[in-house]
């Protein structure tokens, strides 16, 4: 059974997907690189580790990457941020995953001290065990070291007692390489059939469907007998 559930943000807690992909491509604009939105897009979920590399030119140095990197964070800080808004019903999905006794943690490609403002934007610090960010991680997802770390903050739990929660083939990729379970979300843009592919055992709507089928579930029912929406 789950004793504690892993929750990736960006698209799957917050409607951010599109806000962080926009940032991405003026930030590029300012260092004089053109970047397509959807191509962007496309890979959100991704860490800034990978993301930047896919659009800069071969050889672009480490300083630069990191000088880019840094002014897109404060641009999607100061611009951005005042924009995101929680998916319905993330705090009431939150609450009951902790009053059924599960641990809940975070597990996130952005960094420590993004997480600490979605937290407020979701409103969801008082019903959070732990957090994983890419600062805690060598390299980040579909790489499986942000919930490898959260597993560390979870245990003795072990990674078939968990599951992850995401929108993307990344969360995917990287529950599998972990050993986790992984339930996917729609409310970031990827498709039913990219979910599965990336190893989905279910997949909801969004937080608020999970919520209603919170009883069926994989969080709730042995693995093999839970149901989807």
């Amino acid at each position: 059974m789950i004793k504690a559930v892993f929750f990736d943000i960006d698209g799957t807690l917050l409607d951010s997907v599109d806000l962080h992909a926009e940032s991405w491509v003026r930030a590029f604009a300012h260092f004089g690189i053109t970047a397509k939105f959807q191509e962007v897009r496309n890979h959100i979920g991704e860490g800034a580790d990978r993301l930047l590399p896919t659009f800069l030119p071969k050889g672009t140095s480490m300083a630069r990457q990191k000088e880019i990197e840094q002014y897109r964070s404060q641009l999607f800080k100061k611009d951005f941020l005042p924009l995101v808004q929680p998916f319905p019903k993330v705090k009431e999905l939150f609450e009951l995953i902790k009053r059924d006794g599960r641990k809940v943690a975070l597990a996130s490609s952005c960094t420590e001290e993004e997480i600490a403002e979605y937290e407020k934007i979701a409103a969801i610090s008082d019903v959070v065990d732990c957090e994983s960010t890419s600062d805690d991680a060598r390299s980040s997802k579909p790489a499986p070291d942000i919930f490898l770390k959260a597993l560390e903050r979870v245990a003795p739990i072990t990674a078939h007692e968990c599951a992850v929660i995401g929108d993307t083939h990344f969360d995917g990729e990287a529950a599998r390489k972990a050993g986790i379970p992984f339930i996917g979300v729609l409310c970031g843009g990827s498709s039913q059939r990219q979910l599965t592919d990336a190893g989905a055992i279910a997949v909801y709507k969004d937080p608020a469907d999970l919520l209603i089928h919170y009883a069926t579930s994989p969080i709730c029912q042995p693995i093999g007998y839970a149901k989807g929406p």
